[in-house]
């Protein structure tokens, strides 16, 4: 194996990285879809890692879709998914206020439906989705009705965020005994073409800005996305590889880790990027230096065909 960093996977290398590991973590838009698109090869890659014995399972920070609806899409791409090898933040948002924080009461949910479904399957009931029409009707903005059921705050994309559902989420938060969870601090979602729009960590800030206080993230790079995957499958760390697009996100969620990270160029982050903050001399940046990279997963088929 290398001993440098940010080394291009080629030739023997890819064969001798793939025999160092036995479970492989996808990031999905960007690494093996891109938009409504399979990237090429990818699905025979997922299948061919597969058959060779290995753990495939998918990470995503995106908290708009359940586990069953991303099995949905994977299936129209062509790709073999099962929904347990899908840890999304909607469900992993869920898993920590079930297991991690042991929450007893409702959560007030700014987000989405797919949120308040994972929410639903582990048994704890919300209040919030959707607009919420007392806007316009308040003038007492500090004395706006409270579920006293509410014990948590989960912020993930949500569409209808306003001022009154930012101003209630500060009331419970206030609460001393009132959990805070965001889903990520994405602030950006690029498309294709180059655009982009405004991501789940710009309303999760706004939030932390006016309570005064820092959310619980679960989605990449925090660590919990990687243990609830380790907990229910037994994932050795030094024997899992992280591929992903974003540098910020899934090679520092590798690094956060402990996990063999491997770059694939079919997204957001580019070699150069990488490079600087190799050079650059600050721990922080150095941990989203990819120990691999790729054009795209594509590049693993002559190994995974020999």
């Amino acid at each position: 194996m290398s001993g440098s960093k940010c080394t291009r996977l080629g030739g023997q290398l890819v064969q001798q990285l793939l025999d160092s590991v036995d479970s492989v973590l996808f990031d999905c838009d960007g690494v093996i879809w891109r938009g409504d698109q399979a990237v090429p090869g990818a699905p025979q890659v997922i299948k061919l890692l597969k058959k060779h014995g290995k753990k495939v399972f998918f990470v995503t920070n995106n908290s708009t879709k359940t586990r069953k609806m991303y099995v949905d899409k994977m299936s129209t791409l062509g790709f073999d998914v099962a929904e347990e090898e899908v840890f999304g933040t909607a469900y992993c948002a869920a898993m920590y206020l079930k297991t991690a924080c042991n929450l007893q009461g409702k959560v007030y949910l700014m987000g989405s439906d797919a949120m308040k479904q994972e929410l639903e399957a582990v048994g704890i009931q919300q209040t919030g989705l959707g607009p919420d029409h007392i806007f316009g009707k308040q003038t007492d903005w500090a004395n706006v009705p409270l579920d006293p059921e509410v014990k948590a705050v989960l912020v993930g994309f949500d569409e209808h965020f306003s001022y009154m559902k930012l101003n209630r989420a500060l009331q419970y938060i206030i609460r001393s005994d009132c959990l805070f969870v965001g889903t990520n601090r994405d602030t950006r979602l690029p498309l294709e073409g180059g655009t982009a729009v405004p991501g789940t960590g710009c309303l999760l800030q706004a939030v932390e800005t006016a309570a005064q206080r820092q959310a619980a993230t679960v989605g990449k790079p925090n660590r919990f996305m990687f243990d609830c995957v380790a907990s229910q499958f037994g994932v050795d760390p030094s024997r899992c590889l992280m591929v992903g697009d974003r540098l910020d996100t899934d090679i520092m969620l590798g690094s956060n880790c402990g996990l063999k990270t491997l770059l694939t160029l079919t997204g957001v982050s580019t070699v150069d990027e990488a490079e600087a903050n190799q050079r650059s001399g600050c721990a922080e940046r150095q941990r989203m230096v990819p120990d691999y990279y790729v054009e795209s997963i594509a590049d693993l088929l002559p190994a995974l065909q020999g």
